[in-house]
């Protein structure tokens, strides 16, 4: 061995001994620094666990502060007695038996128990029980009854247990007062807290919960107000302070948001630079949703960016990643975008973790996602699955998260979720013009067991109107993003005003829902129902014959015989004779829809259009081809002002014969506002003059409306005005033959029916059907409230058939025929309690 290797072995000896010497040092230190602990007072805890609380701590404070953190004393005093540590505990007070909540009804005591740290088993502990007293005043905060007293006490029991009791003294409901908004210059508060789902209390508070302070109801606002500015141009929007305070003088809470909202962009040059080889940038342009001059919209691009994405995986790229590039001018207030194409780095989907749903299953999750596990990881379509998920409805809060996988190139998706109820009942009142008072029943649940599935079943009762309805949708049918659904029905309609006759449909639907893009949807469908006309024959309506006279009004000696000479009681017309009996119609339809609104409940801006093919003749009795279009646009011209225009338009014509009664269209203020329900278009004016409507083939019409917000009031009560100009017609009746001389009051012409009644005179029907421009002009309020949405129509029409003064040649009456039917005022709506 030489020299240099014992110097080394010395030394590595002499460390291992001076180790070994520390370390027991240090053992017996602790030890005598354990015996140097005396422990008083102590009955149940043992004096060794007291001590090791003391070991490594030197001051005798912070000995007592850590016994105290146990919970298990009530009082700790520490203090040195030469070189000894004297340590005086006070045990708590016994062990907790059960934890009980009085008072509460605001809040069950399962929700309590959760918030509470007492527990049965635990030590009873005042600071703890403290503690817990000021949590449950917090719950009651959030949960708002913000002035509710919580109190705890113990209730002793044998054998040292005790129960812990809070007594809670609810208060009446302590909403947010009130929601300020500074900074904000482009967009009024009350337009912003339009935008939001937390509301100020007011007269409403008794029957909403919107004004229930929620902190993060309060940040998914402030995520509404940021979209809302970054959609409408404002690229450098933030919210740069949010708070709340609760003021019990005011007796609730006060939220005051700062904003900074920074300049309006529009979009400049738009261009797309992929660094993918056999990638063309050109051919990618069209899958671009922004365009030069438009308001930036911060939507519009994302849309881009899922196009984009989607379209170059499509093409072998799985891995490409697209990115927006912006290039802000600020003297121009524009913002030129370049959408970047690279081939990003190979990272692949290793697991995706659905957590915190207790009720919806977890392929309802998983089959948002337009990726799986072993896919390739892209950030775009993570967003846009986060996105849906938040759209379903069926979640409190959704959050996407990534984690490193087990290799570089993996990646574990985290799904946060937190269910939320998604089953309604309610029961509805109301009054509208057409059916007079009516009620509803119904019964709905959107997540139904869980599997994302929609189900609802309804039943009406009216004064004119009763009917059931049931209908079931599956969004993914045989795990595709295909809706189908399944809908039966049955509806009775006492049509006293319109045409002496009452009508059932039943009858069912199958259709299917093909998603095209985020907007355009095809739904193909089948329907199958039964029409049944009934004309009541009784004392009270005599619709049918001359079986039941009216004194004063049937001609003297009109018999069941001669019932042509019954025309002044107010008979049914030869057109509804003939539709009697059950009528079954076999129909096959088509429906194009299009919706790029940005809310369905209360549109401002977007277009959204519907055109409805349909073909009846696969089987039953009714041969006809129908297609029917709507189309309306929003744009808000100011502030909360809001421009609507709708077209609408249709035709229906039977592929064999004449077309029935019932597949005509009855209109009325659904095209032309201040008319009746069937008060526009073709009459039967033979038998009755204004009630026998017949229905029409073809109709058009179009409204220009304009809603604002009512000056002084709080926006959030939902109320809002509306001036409007509607026009519109419905013309040519197809039932009937044509080819008949009979002398009918002037302006009508004679139609034959296949109808035997006892007289050849009674198949004779007398139709005025003229191609006239109905217009009106009118004022509406619109309340959208918490019982429901609520509408008011005055309107006043300028244009109209007034019918035609002529003489009945039967009657030998002087009187107006076939006369359109108005009505100024229309009141819809309906109530839930």
């Amino acid at each position: 061995m030489t020299s240099t290797q014992k110097s080394r072995t010395t030394k590595t000896r002499l460390s291992r001994s001076i180790g070994l010497s520390a370390l027991m040092l240090a053992v017996s230190g602790g030890v005598a620094f354990a015996q140097a602990v005396v422990v008083h007072g102590n009955r149940r805890v043992d004096a060794e666990t007291i001590r090791s609380y003391a070991v490594g701590r030197e001051s005798p404070q912070e000995i007592r502060e850590s016994l105290l953190a146990t919970g298990l004393f009530s009082n700790v005093q520490v203090n040195r007695r030469g070189s000894q540590i004297v340590v005086s505990v006070q045990e708590q007070g016994g062990t907790v038996n059960r934890v009980a909540f009085e008072g509460n009804r605001k809040i069950k005591g399962e929700q309590l128990a959760q918030i509470v740290q007492s527990r049965a088993g635990g030590p009873v502990s005042q600071a703890l029980m403290d503690s817990d007293a000021e949590r449950l005043r917090e719950a009651y905060k959030r949960a708002g009854y913000g002035l509710s007293s919580v109190s705890a006490r113990v209730a002793p029991l044998p054998n040292g247990r005790q129960d812990v009791v809070f007594t809670i003294n609810e208060s009446s409901k302590t909403g947010i007062k009130s929601i300020n908004f500074t900074g904000n210059e482009a967009y009024s508060a009350g337009r912003l807290r339009g935008l939001m789902t937390s509301t100020e209390s007011n007269f409403l508070s008794w029957i909403k919960t919107s004004d229930v302070y929620d902190p993060d109801k309060i940040n998914s606002d402030m995520d509404l107000i940021r979209r809302f500015y970054l959609k409408n141009g404002y690229a450098d929007f933030q919210v740069t302070n949010s708070a709340a305070r609760f003021d019990e003088a005011a007796g609730g809470w006060v939220i005051d948001i700062q904003v900074q909202e920074g300049p309006r962009y529009q979009v400049g040059n738009v261009s797309v630079d992929s660094s993918l080889r056999d990638v063309d940038a050109a051919a990618l342009q069209r899958y671009v949703a922004t365009s030069t001059g438009d308001t930036y919209n911060a939507e519009a691009v994302e849309k881009s960016l899922v196009a984009l994405t989607t379209e170059v995986a499509r093409r072998g790229h799985a891995f490409a990643q697209v990115r927006p590039r912006g290039d802000r001018d600020a003297s121009g207030r524009q913002i030129g975008i370049t959408y970047v194409v690279d081939e990003g780095p190979r990272v692949y989907v290793e697991r995706i973790n659905v957590r915190g749903n207790t009720r919806t299953r977890d392929y309802v999750v998983r089959r948002e996602l337009d990726l799986g596990e072993g896919d390739a990881y892209n950030k775009v379509m993570v967003d846009r699955a986060e996105r849906r998920l938040n759209n379903l409805g069926f979640f409190n809060k959704v959050r996407i998260t990534n984690e490193p996988g087990s290799a570089p190139d993996r990646v574990v998706v985290n799904i946060d979720v937190e269910d939320k109820a998604t089953g309604s009942f309610s029961i509805a009142g109301g009054y509208s013009t057409s059916d007079g008072v009516i009620g509803e029943i119904s019964l709905s649940e959107s997540n139904f067991l869980g599997r994302g599935q929609f189900v609802r079943i309804a039943g009406t009762l009216g004064e004119r109107t009763q009917g059931v309805d049931f209908s079931f949708t599956e969004p993914y049918f045989l795990g595709y993003r295909v809706a189908a659904g399944i809908d039966l029905f049955s509806k009775f309609n006492d049509n006293y005003n319109t045409g002496r006759f009452e009508s059932r449909v039943t009858g069912g639907q199958v259709r299917f829902t093909f998603p095209i893009t985020e907007e355009f949807s095809i739904t193909p469908r089948y329907s199958l129902y039964t029409t049944e006309i009934d004309i009541p024959n009784e004392v009270s309506r005599p619709y049918n014959d001359c079986t039941f006279p009216i004194p004063g009004i049937t001609p003297t000696g009109a018999t069941a015989a001669t019932p042509y000479n019954c025309v002044t009681n107010g008979e049914a017309t030869v057109a509804v004779k003939e539709a009697q009996g059950s009528t079954l119609t076999s129909l096959v339809g088509l429906n194009f829809n299009y919706n790029s609104l940005d809310s369905v409940q209360n549109p401002r801006n977007g277009f959204m259009a519907e055109l409805k093919p349909e073909f009846a003749g696969l089987g039953g009795d009714s041969k006809f081809f129908r297609v029917s279009a709507d189309a309306r646009y929003y744009r808000e011209i100011f502030d909360d002002v809001v421009g609507f225009l709708r077209v609408q338009g249709g035709h229906v014509q039977a592929t064999s014969g004449n077309l029935r009664m019932v597949d005509h269209y009855f209109l009325g203020p659904s095209l032309v506002r201040g008319f009746a329900p069937s008060g526009i278009g073709p009459r039967d004016v033979l038998n009755d003059p204004t009630a026998n409507a017949v229905g029409g083939t073809t109709y058009f019409g179009g409204t220009v409306e304009v809603q604002f917000p009512i000056f002084g009031l709080p926006r959030d009560l939902g109320l809002r005005g509306a001036v409007f100009a509607d026009a519109g017609t419905l013309f040519n009746y197809d039932g009937g033959s044509k080819s008949v001389a009979y002398a009918c009051p002037a302006g009508s012409e004679a139609r034959q029916y296949n109808v035997i009644t006892g007289g050849a005179q009674s198949n004779i029907g007398c139709i005025r059907d003229k191609n006239i421009l109905r217009s009106s002009v009118g004022v509406s309020l619109l309340w959208q409230s918490p019982l429901g949405p609520i509408r008011f129509d005055y309107a006043y029409a300028l244009t109209k058939d007034d019918g035609q003064i002529g003489i009945n040649p039967q009657t030998g009456l002087v009187g107006k025929y076939g006369g359109d039917r108005l009505q100024a005022f229309r009141f819809s709506g309906g109530t839930r309690f």
